[in-house]
């Protein structure tokens, strides 16, 4: 069985910088991914063509990150069976509040998974445990990234009450 790659949809250029946090989790946990820029509103037949061939393009789960409106996670999540997780980014004048709850409020019928605003991180950690599920080496990879970030916060407490 081929490694599953992570589908990462951002829905502006501008969404990368806020992005980074998810390719460099993936990139560390040695998750392959691949980006692509589309939008609901502006390109959606490419962006319901990339959902609706996600199984068949090898992709275990796709991020998608978007502002304002946020549609994308919901409009990929309407064409494919695989999980999606959304990444509501922070623009426009609610700071980010409207593509959280364009994000998270989804009908029935059709779950998308939702990180907090600009979660790119815990998107990225999201997917890696679902593909996990069945990659004994992805999930003690995870094992281990758990335990260095206790030791972390030890570490910072013993600092502190040294």
């Amino acid at each position: 069985m081929r490694a599953l790659t992570i589908g990462i949809v951002l829905g502006s250029d501008s969404d990368l910088p806020a992005m980074k946090g998810a390719f460099d989790t993936l990139a560390e946990l040695g998750v392959p991914y691949k980006a692509r820029i589309l939008s609901a509103h502006r390109t959606p037949d490419e962006a319901a063509s990339f959902a609706a061939d996600a199984r068949e393009s090898g992709f275990g789960a796709i991020i998608a990150a978007a502002g304002k409106a946020a549609h994308l996670a919901g409009a990929l999540a309407a064409r494919t069976t695989i999980p999606v997780i959304g990444v509501p980014m922070r623009s426009g004048e609610l700071d980010g509040l409207d593509a959280l709850l364009s994000t998270v409020q989804m009908p029935g019928g059709i779950p998308v998974a939702t990180v907090a605003i600009g979660g790119a991180v815990n998107a990225a950690l999201l997917a890696a445990q679902i593909l996990a599920v069945t990659d004994e080496s992805l999930a003690a990879k995870l094992d281990a990234m758990r335990e260095r970030n206790r030791k972390a916060v030890l570490e910072k407490d013993a600092r502190l009450n040294g």
